[in-house]
């Protein structure tokens, strides 16, 4: 080489050596390895690996960004990279596959002849320790010149150091360190692992809960008809005798009317008739049928007064109305018996809990329960189970779950109705063993059927 291009190597082993140093972590560190030096090699393709050992994976491709995508090219680099690997440990530097197809593996070579040239010049980047922290391999038509390897073997030293400093100390994995333990290390590491697993824990569940009342009143609509007024607001107190809301009497005053009239046709009639009776003995025949008549239209009559007696529904019982939005109630028309509000007594608050059915554990009547509310997350409310269901319904989420209620330990606990909040159910006993393989032994058992 003359003295102008050893000048010029010399500048351009600088360059690469300073932005080695520039670099603030090893994703930008391998960005540059794979794309800046392609002033001193001129390759087709840079490949970085990150590790040296089986763990060692394709950390950058000279031209992209990330190298994600699973092309055809990358799958058959992930499955030739573990023979390649051993081949540049036992001999780094140019590298050019042997004739003998003997040994390679099925379909390297297929690979090989479509996508890469002739040879590859790996590089190891070592730790201090010796350990091989990273594998470059550059693609290339012809094997690099003897200034070259020289030059590679100078960069790859500020490489080496800038990848340490910038990786940290490799984290040895636990299959590693169990092996580099002695045997009488490894009898009292499983014993102590044993005994840590058999320590007796409440088995334990969490679910979604709503506070609700232990004491409440249904309140339903006594007819057909439909809501014209909501005289109570959401949780607001009512009294024995209030209003609660009114039912439109629009039809039943019309059919009042059609009954009355009906009642005047029915004696008009029936007095005619009786009138006639005196010469007319099938005006007599008649009598009967008009007088029952009468009576059948007064009926109707006593019926629709009574029903507009029960137009405006009044509070059987003091309490707490819960109930939804008032306006998606008015104009709605609703049938007999179906539920409108609830009286509930907040002398009396509980728990609803809805535990799923993946998650079930065995529960006795009495069992403890910690409620912790989405408005005080910190201060846990216990309280104890009064009762379960043996069938599972759909939660409000639409999860399969049972119901499970449970009433305060402190009456005065001041939980608001209607409040939700998480609900941490404690069973009975069990080891922490049996605990941690519960849910996955049963989920092992409801795919394979074992």
């Amino acid at each position: 080489m003359n003295v102008d291009a050893e000048v010029s190597l010399g500048s351009l082993i600088a360059t690469l050596e300073a932005r080695a140093r520039a670099s603030n972590n090893v994703a930008e560190l391998s960005f540059s390895i794979a794309n800046d030096a392609y002033g001193l090699l001129g390759f087709r393709q840079a490949l970085v690996f990150d590790g040296g050992g089986e763990d060692s994976r394709l950390l950058t491709v000279s031209g992209l960004a990330r190298p994600t995508e699973d092309s055809p090219y990358l799958v058959w680099l992930h499955r030739t990279w573990p023979w390649l690997r051993r081949q540049f440990e036992a001999n780094p530097g140019w590298f050019v596959p042997p004739f003998d197809t003997t040994d390679i593996p099925k379909g390297v070579l297929d690979g090989w002849d479509e996508w890469w040239p002739i040879g590859v010049f790996a590089v190891p980047l070592r730790r201090r320790s010796g350990e091989t922290a990273a594998w470059i391999c550059f693609l290339l038509d012809q094997s690099p010149q003897e200034y070259q390897t020289r030059a590679l073997t100078q960069i790859a030293l500020t490489w080496s150091y800038c990848w340490e400093m910038l990786g940290g100390k490799p984290k040895s994995s636990w299959i590693n360190r169990w092996r580099r333990l002695s045997n009488r290390q490894r009898v009292l590491g499983a014993f102590l692992l044993g005994l840590f697993l058999l320590l007796p824990i409440h088995q334990t569940a969490l679910a979604p809960a709503e506070v609700l009342a232990l004491d409440s009143v249904t309140v339903s609509s006594p007819l057909d008809g439909v809501i014209k007024t909501i005289h109570v607001r959401p949780n607001q107190a009512v009294k024995v005798g209030q209003v609660l809301f009114s039912l439109d009497d629009t039809t039943l005053r019309n059919r009042l009317e059609v009954a009355m009239k009906s009642i005047a046709v029915a004696d008009a009639e029936l007095l005619a008739t009786s009138q006639k009776a005196f010469d007319n003995a099938q005006s007599k025949g008649d009598l009967a049928l008009l007088g029952g008549r009468a009576h059948e239209k007064r009926a109707e009559l006593a019926a629709v007064q009574a029903q507009l007696t029960r137009i405006d529904v009044v509070a059987s019982h003091a309490g707490i109305a819960v109930f939804g939005d008032p306006d998606d109630w008015l104009g709605r028309p609703v049938s007999t018996g179906e539920r409108i509000m609830l009286l509930a007594n907040p002398a009396k608050p509980g728990v609803l809990i809805h535990l799923p059915v993946a998650d079930a554990i065995a529960l006795e009547i009495g069992a403890p329960v910690k409620l912790f509310l989405t408005i005080r997350p910190l201060s846990p409310l216990d309280a104890k189970i009064t009762e379960t269901s043996y069938q599972a319904v759909l939660s409000p989420d639409g999860v399969a779950s049972y119901r499970l209620r449970a009433a305060f330990e402190d009456p005065d606990s001041q939980a608001r109705i209607g409040i939700r909040g998480t609900a941490k159910v404690y069973g009975g006993w069990v080891c922490l063993g049996y605990h941690l393989i519960r849910r996955p032994l049963a989920t092992l058992r409801e795919w394979s059927g074992w």
